[in-house]
């Protein structure tokens, strides 16, 4: 399409699910070609992609509409885009190695006083780092190794730790567990772009992204090496840089030895990396073996984050490791207890993966200080904004032996709330402020209120093994079957919603399209809205994408009055949503 002629329609009016089909379909015959290693169709099919009018309506969409998180400017401080304003960067959007530098932006690490820096291109930058992804992705899906599982569509932290769980649960083994120091800021500009090995008008463009500078405050700095933290890309290009490192790893052991598996186990997730051997001396040189390989991409690992342990038994006074928020160890128990390998022999210990105590302390922390700073609030506002915390976090380690912590939790809870309560009122009882607050007649304490809003107890979340995704399976190859249903079983996704997505088969039930991992933003709609008599119960919810919620609710405005007219037709009304983006492969882990 010749983007210089007037569309024939408005940004509302857009065919989301032909945009969809067409531009899945151009990165599935990608996907294909990359597998069989047909470089030459890759790279015919990604020029036909990121020329394709759809495929930039799409990355349009992805930066300015489906992110509805925090917006960040760039330095020219474009936060948000009208709906005109994005068809017309969508029209102007093609690959161009005239960029703008990035806006450095420092937040805090959690648990150090260290800051991150992060790098936050301008909006028509995004939107171009978007449409290389479109085209980038389906390839390296096809090359990624198996047990690379961050920053990537349909694999997550659960996936990661199924794996690590899969490797130690029949022996004790030693640990190689590091981290990447710096890994995006000190990437080699060369080397990644060598290992890309893309064609030559993404290229020079991908170079001008990597060297197109920071701005801090009022100073402008050279990039010499490194991809900025805040771009859309970078996840992807840090993935691309370590691709290799656990073949490298693993093909440098023999396959077997005395008719064992002599290759150690590599899993990596992101700039996090862990080796398990039964063989100290095996763990070493595999520690040797990917310093040497990070070296030539510019990347050293973190002295204070790499140490070499034991499952088993305790290493400098330490037993079992700590990665993504779990801590994994072995313990000794006797024989009525202890599990069988597939001979019938006792093992003599059990694989237990718990939350770290850091992660404990940390929700406990934030527990409080919501407490604290909630002393003026009702029963009602206070449960409100607890439960989200409590759901999130107990969520997300439901697939490990956590039911112990999650009652530990709770206890610490309960004496925050005993504070709370006794200061609202002092001059009560004990017993009085139990009758009002908790209800003890029901048996356990539940704090609620009058009319039945309930605090959410983490012991009644249910504990649910994560199934790991099989292989080198991904997204791109087609079966959206397997993939809606990985997405339903997600265990930080909420019941009810799994119930709907169940439901609805995966679909979204306005465009008919499966939800995606990594790329959806998913919406809870009342069916009849609420300002029409419509409940909250379940056979009055569906499942949305947030761009497809926006027309719903759109129209439901439309049919109940003339909606504002400062306000654009495909804009809904700031109101109270319930959503949540589907990105099981980003680092989501709780602080």
């Amino acid at each position: 399409m010749n983007t210089a002629r007037r569309p024939m329609y408005a940004w509302q009016d857009i065919p989301w699910h032909k945009v969809e089909r067409a531009v899945f379909k151009l990165q599935q015959r990608i996907y294909r070609a990359s597998r069989h290693g047909d470089v030459k169709t890759v790279h015919t099919l990604q020029r036909l992609l990121m020329k394709s009018w759809y495929a930039k309506l799409l990355a349009t969409r992805r930066v300015t509409q489906d992110n509805r998180g925090k917006r960040t400017a760039g330095v020219d401080g474009v936060k948000s885009l009208t709906p005109p304003q994005r068809l017309r960067l969508a029209q102007t959007l093609s690959l161009s190695p005239q960029v703008q530098p990035v806006r450095r932006v420092w937040i805090p690490k959690p648990r150090t006083t260290e800051h991150r820096p992060l790098g936050i291109p301008v909006m028509a930058d995004r939107a171009e780092q978007a449409l290389a992804k479109l085209a980038l992705e389906p390839e390296w899906e096809a090359k990624f190794e198996p047990n690379s599982y961050g920053f990537r569509p349909g694999r997550s932290c659960h996936d990661a730790i199924e794996a690590i769980y899969a490797s130690i649960n029949q022996q004790d083994k030693y640990v190689f567990d590091a981290d990447i120091e710096k890994c995006f800021d000190r990437i080699c500009h060369q080397a990644l772009l060598t290992k890309l090995h893309t064609f030559p008008a993404l290229r020079r463009t991908m170079t001008a992204w990597l060297k197109a500078g920071v701005v801090d405050g009022e100073a402008l700095f050279p990039t010499e090496t490194g991809a900025p933290q805040g771009g859309v890309l970078s996840p992807l290009l840090m993935n691309v840089a370590l691709h290799g490192l656990e073949t490298a790893i693993t093909m440098a052991f023999p396959a077997s030895q005395d008719g064992h598996r002599w290759r150690p186990r590599v899993i990596r997730f992101a700039d996090d990396l862990v080796v398990v051997h039964r063989d100290y001396h095996a763990v070493a040189q595999a520690q040797d073996i990917a310093a040497r390989w990070l070296q030539e991409m510019g990347l050293t690992l973190k002295p204070s984050k790499t140490r070499i342990g034991h499952t088993l038994h305790p290493v400098a006074g330490i037993t079992g490791f700590d990665f993504l928020g779990f801590h994994i160890r072995q313990y000794p128990v006797g024989q009525t207890k202890t599990g069988k390998t597939g001979q019938g022999i006792p093992l003599g210990f059990t694989t237990r993966i718990k939350p770290t105590k850091a992660a404990q302390h940390t929700h406990l922390h934030q527990m409080h200080e919501e407490v604290r700073h909630r002393r003026a609030s009702s029963q009602a506002g206070l449960i409100h904004r607890l439960n989200p915390i409590i759901r999130g976090w107990s969520n997300y380690y439901a697939t490990v032996a956590a039911k112990r912590t999650f009652v530990r939790m709770d206890t610490g809870l309960y004496a925050n709330l005993r504070r709370w309560a006794h200061r609202r009122h002092p001059d009560k009882s004990a017993w009085w402020i139990s009758e009002k607050y908790w209800h003890p007649r029901e048996g356990q304490w539940t704090f609620k209120t009058p009319d039945g809003i309930k605090l959410w107890r983490q012991s009644d979340t249910p504990i649910r093994r994560h199934t790991k995704v099989t292989g080198m399976r991904s997204p791109y190859d087609g079966d959206g079957v397997y993939w809606a249903t990985r997405l339903g079983r997600h265990p930080e996704l909420p019941r009810t919603w799994a119930t709907l997505l169940k439901r609805q088969g995966g679909r979204c039930s306005w465009c008919g399209l499966y939800f995606k991992h990594g790329e959806d933003m998913v919406e809870c709609d009342h069916i009849i809205p609420t300002s029409r008599g419509g409940d909250g119960t379940t056979t009055n919810l569906q499942l949305l994408h947030g761009h497809c919620h926006d027309v719903k609710t759109a129209k439901d405005q439309a049919v109940e009055g003339t909606p504002d007219k400062n306000r654009t037709t495909e804009e809904p009304c700031e109101r109270k949503r319930t959503r949540t983006v589907l990105k099981p492969s980003q680092r989501g882990r709780p602080r």
